[in-house]
């Protein structure tokens, strides 16, 4: 498989080299020092690139007719315009908060945690992410992703940063040097409180399914997410 990295820090390097490790080839390394030549060449597209030029690398893959895979995030503002650019084209889009398996298996045990949780008043809900001191955006968007799963199984309406009201979700996001990422939800009462987390030792988890994802996604047509690749319903 072909495979274009559009931004090539960090993770992209990390992508590279399990990408070459599991038989692919990379025909485009994108930086903001060089253009797309090369992205026509490519059978998928992974972006993990700086929330600012996301949505033209995006759009750039489906004018190519290239399936892309995000992990860009803090750009979400323009999601549907490139899911809507996706289904006019007829491409193939994958955006994923999140690509490592043990955090989407997080996702969806946070879901039915919250579920459970919707109806018991005493507990109030609030969450913690702790990234390295080079990540851009505030929250993450796997907190985010994690908020907006206790949103959709409960009463509560939105998530802050700032003193939450009866209807918010807090969010404590830090920066501390060379974390790769932990996350942690909480439900407290007087009496006890219920937590479950997610720590990550490293980049490794969260490209290799990046790869994962793009071997998936090729020859396919539509909007998915890890869900998807994952089967998990």
């Amino acid at each position: 498989m072909k495979i274009a990295l559009l931004g090539y820090g960090k993770m992209g390097k990390e992508i590279e080299k399990i990408a070459l490790e599991r038989g692919h080839e990379i025909v485009l390394k994108k930086t903001e020092f060089n253009d797309f030549t090369g992205l026509e060449n490519a059978d998928v597209a992974i972006d993990f690139s700086i929330p600012a030029v996301a949505p033209e690398n995006i759009s750039t893959c489906f004018n190519t007719n290239i399936p892309v895979v995000s992990g860009t995030t803090g750009w979400l503002e323009h999601y549907n315009d490139m899911v809507a650019l996706c289904n006019q084209k007829n491409g193939a889009f994958l955006y994923g908060s999140n690509f490592s398996v043990g955090v989407n298996l997080f996702f969806e045990l946070n879901a039915y945690l919250a579920k459970l949780m919707a109806n018991i008043k005493e507990y109030n809900v609030s969450m913690e992410e702790i990234h390295h001191t080079q990540k851009l955006d505030a929250p993450s968007g796997t907190a985010i992703s994690l908020a907006e799963g206790i949103i959709n199984q409960t009463n509560y309406e939105k998530w802050t940063m700032e003193t939450a009201n009866e209807n918010e979700i807090y969010i404590d996001a830090k920066r501390i040097a060379d974390v790769p990422g932990t996350h942690s939800v909480f439900y407290k009462s007087t009496v006890d409180e219920i937590e479950i987390k997610h720590t990550a030792f490293s980049r490794q988890g969260f490209a290799l399914g990046a790869v994962v994802a793009a071997e998936w996604i090729v020859g396919k047509k539509g909007i998915f997410t890890m869900k998807d690749v994952l089967n998990l319903g």
